[in-house]
């Protein structure tokens, strides 16, 4: 069930991504070209427009492996933050001048970036190893008695055989 809900929503994502895309897309690159130089090339609009909105994207992935890693989130949100701004100044550019405009402009930005939000700040499902059941016997059933070993006795070596070159090796008994 979990597998169908995931695939659900990364559906919705995708298509609210199509969508929103576009109209974000075509939103930043008429701000563009009306704010570049003229002569400025049309795929020029289309440049920005895909660094300005694939960049939020990259800064939530980051961010998110960052948090597993336990990582700085401190740059890739504020490059986020700063994406998003731009993102939505474009948008607020070629509205309509009034808050319903605005708001109408801003609206595939911004439900994409939440749909962003709430499919990357999933945590994944953490599984629960199952206890190791031991094969052979327990560590208590494996233990032999200890048989009887007799203790180690020094051995004696006579003075003159004992000396190599005047000295006594360690662990030779007199």
């Amino acid at each position: 069930m979990r597998h169908a809900e995931n695939a659900v929503l990364v559906l919705i994502l995708l298509v609210v991504a199509a969508v929103a895309g576009a109209a974000s897309f075509t939103h930043v690159h008429d701000w563009t070209m009306a704010n570049s130089p003229a002569g400025t090339p049309g795929w020029f609009g289309w440049a920005n427009a895909v660094i300005s909105e694939l960049v939020p994207i990259a800064c939530a992935l980051v961010i998110r492996r960052r948090r597993r890693t336990g990582e700085s989130v401190l740059y890739p949100f504020t490059v986020l933050l700063s994406a998003v701004a731009l993102s939505l100044a474009a948008q607020l550019a070629v509205a309509k001048p009034g808050f319903s405009g605005g708001l109408l402009a801003a609206v595939p930005a911004l439900a994409f970036m939440a749909l962003v939000k709430l499919v990357l700040s999933t945590k994944p499902a953490t599984t629960v190893p199952e206890p190791v059941k031991p094969t052979g016997p327990t560590p208590v059933e494996s233990v032999r008695p200890v048989e009887h070993i007799p203790p180690v006795r020094p051995v004696v070596v006579p003075e003159p055989l004992a000396r190599v070159n005047g000295v006594i090796p360690s662990g030779v008994v007199k």
